[in-house]
């Protein structure tokens, strides 16, 4: 039954994440390193992204597919996290740190999603 919260928290967390792109997208924008062209598409394009990845966790027979698609998005959206703490740091914002705190935790996504990447076995804890 834990594994079913934990499961489920994440495919909320990458729905909900990917419909805040289309909500908030001036601070997604605000946020994209300045050498990637064209922010506003991509950041529409990471928010369909998440959004879909987060809805084909849901079916387990594109489970596997969704987690490995969602590792190489959080690879992907890596600079952006870059980019918030070097503009955190050099505006002295106080979320600077929270940013700092956030790199690493990129890892931690990283480790949940893959758990979702191996062969279900039956009566499996993953859902």
């Amino acid at each position: 039954m834990k594994w079913k919260f934990w499961f489920y928290l994440m495919v909320l967390l990458y729905i909900s994440a990917g419909i805040n792109h289309f909500v908030s997208t001036p601070v997604y924008v605000s946020i994209m390193p300045p050498w990637l062209p064209y922010p506003n598409m991509l950041v529409y394009i990471s928010g369909i992204c998440e959004t879909l990845f987060g809805i084909l966790l849901l079916p387990v027979s594109t489970r596997r597919v969704a987690a490995w698609l969602i590792i190489l998005l959080l690879i992907a959206v890596f600079p952006a996290n870059i980019q918030t703490t070097l503009n955190y740091g050099h505006e002295h914002n106080i979320r600077f740190w929270i940013s700092v705190i956030r790199l690493p935790l990129q890892l931690v996504l990283i480790r949940w999603a893959w758990l979702y990447t191996r062969q279900r076995k039956k009566k499996s804890a993953l859902v």
